[in-house]
């Protein structure tokens, strides 16, 4: 694996937790520290298979073009190898129907060009790039029991862990701890266990679940597109699905019910929820499809922050990363993306921290915690804004600016219904490639504001 000019912070780090955003941690501390250390408590597969550790990578999993271009630059030659696999090329603007509360968003091409492909699939490329690096050292079925500190408690210098296969509890040492266990983090107790306060979490629940299915294709499939989107439509319409293909042939059929209406994990009860949609191509692609695989239901899909960037004293030689920190109702497709942008965020703070201190990482925690902020806000407020349109939401309600902003997002939408380059503009944001501020371009901000006294319905 290429790397940069490298800047050593220290000798060794370690990264709990081999999801994406472990994984990505450990590629940008490979150009900072001389060993890097990657602790999985579930024991790692040889081929892309389901890790009990990640339940929902049953389900459709989308990189977003911004995370996809990160991993293009991080991984050089990862497309040749999406390419061998089989997994289909999606230009975004041109191959995806979706279809909103005002019908089916007009296309046209543009560059937000990703392949497709299936969660396990993916970290297993990915890991497969890090453990060819002789700085990466990989420990699974392992479990991390706790945090070392040195003397004066105000350092992380380690881990405590244990192995499953061995009793014995063991000790292993670092220069940083980076945490990217997930949405299960432990580090709130484990702070607690060396004597500082748990962050506190803000925690937005739209009681939102989905069920997915693996499908072959259906050899009599016509069909222009290669993605297919069907959204709710607040405040009645809870329902909604997705078709979305992966390598090997295969397309994820994910079906979304809002505010506690969960879609069925039986064999008739999906496919009628399919039928219940206010457009019918979930359900017909879903009638000539063979399943190749059981439907999986998940429900864990609560928006949660816990806020380290609030806490006035966390010991140094410790950041968290990924959901450890921020996790997002995972309908919305922001986590990976997120993780690669927190990782950039990472590599910034590193980077800096040797320019200003050579090898000490005293302030690294703060700071990272702190510049981590800037990378979560948008999509921390993109997904709750959205799960805020329905009243059964939970962890709060939605102000002024928040009903606003649904106001001025419904007529965009009602509008790109007849125009392509605003569908564009809108994937371009929820492709995380532009800012939401792009929306509010005086050209688009004149068309939305005339439109906005027209009838919604």
């Amino acid at each position: 694996m290429e790397t940069q000019q490298k800047t050593r912070n220290g000798n060794h780090a370690i990264v709990i937790g081999s999801g994406m955003a472990g994984l990505l941690s450990a590629r940008i501390l490979t150009e900072h520290f001389e060993r890097v250390t990657v602790v999985e408590r579930d024991r790692l597969p040889q081929q892309p298979e389901i890790r009990q550790g990640v339940p929902q990578a049953n389900h459709v999993h989308a990189l977003l073009t911004q995370g996809y271009r990160i991993l293009e630059e991080w991984f050089p030659g990862i497309e040749e190898k999406l390419i061998a696999a089989g997994a289909p090329c999606v230009n975004w603007a041109m191959e995806s129907c979706f279809f909103h509360a005002w019908g089916c968003a007009k296309r046209s091409s543009s560059d937000l060009i990703t392949r497709t492909c299936s969660r396990p699939f993916l970290e297993w490329v990915v890991r497969g790039y890090l453990s060819s690096d002789r700085q990466v050292e990989f420990l699974s079925a392992t479990q991390v029991k706790g945090l070392l500190t040195d003397a004066s408690n105000s350092r992380v210098t380690g881990i405590k862990l244990r192995c499953l296969d061995d009793a014995e509890p063991q000790e292993l040492t670092s220069d940083l701890v980076v945490d990217a266990s997930g949405r299960n983090s432990q580090l709130p107790k484990w702070l607690e266990e060396i004597g500082y306060q748990s962050p506190s979490e803000t925690v937005i629940n739209s009681f939102l679940g989905y069920s997915t299915c693996w499908y072959e294709l259906p050899e009599n499939l016509q069909a222009d597109w290669k993605v297919l989107y069907v959204t709710s439509k607040p405040p009645d319409d809870k329902r909604g699905g997705a078709i979305f293909p992966v390598e090997g042939n295969r397309w994820g059929v994910i079906l979304v019910g809002i505010s506690r209406d969960y879609p069925p994990t039986d064999e008739t009860g999906f496919i009628e929820f399919a039928r219940s949609l206010r457009t019918p191509e979930i359900y017909e692609f879903l009638k000539d499809a063979k399943p190749v695989s059981p439907i999986y239901g998940y429900r864990r899909t609560e928006n949660c922050w816990r806020h380290y960037e609030k806490l006035t004293r966390i010991p140094d030689g410790l950041v968290a990363i990924g959901d450890a920190v921020c996790s997002f109702n995972p309908v919305y497709g922001q986590g990976m993306t997120t993780a690669a942008l927190g990782a950039l965020t990472l590599q910034d703070c590193l980077q800096k921290q040797y320019q200003n201190n050579q090898h000490s990482l005293t302030g690294l925690t703060k700071r990272f915690q702190k510049q981590l902020v800037k990378v979560l806000e948008t999509p921390w407020l993109m997904a709750t804004g959205e799960d805020f349109r329905w009243e059964t939401t939970e962890g709060g309600k939605p102000n002024q600016i928040t009903r606003l902003m649904h106001q001025y997002m419904d007529r965009l939408l009602q509008l790109s219904v007849s125009d392509p380059n605003i569908y564009g503009s809108f994937l371009e944001v929820m492709h995380m490639t532009k800012q939401p501020a792009s929306l509010f371009a005086p050209n688009l901000l004149l068309r939305v504001l005339k439109n906005i006294g027209t009838n919604s319905n």
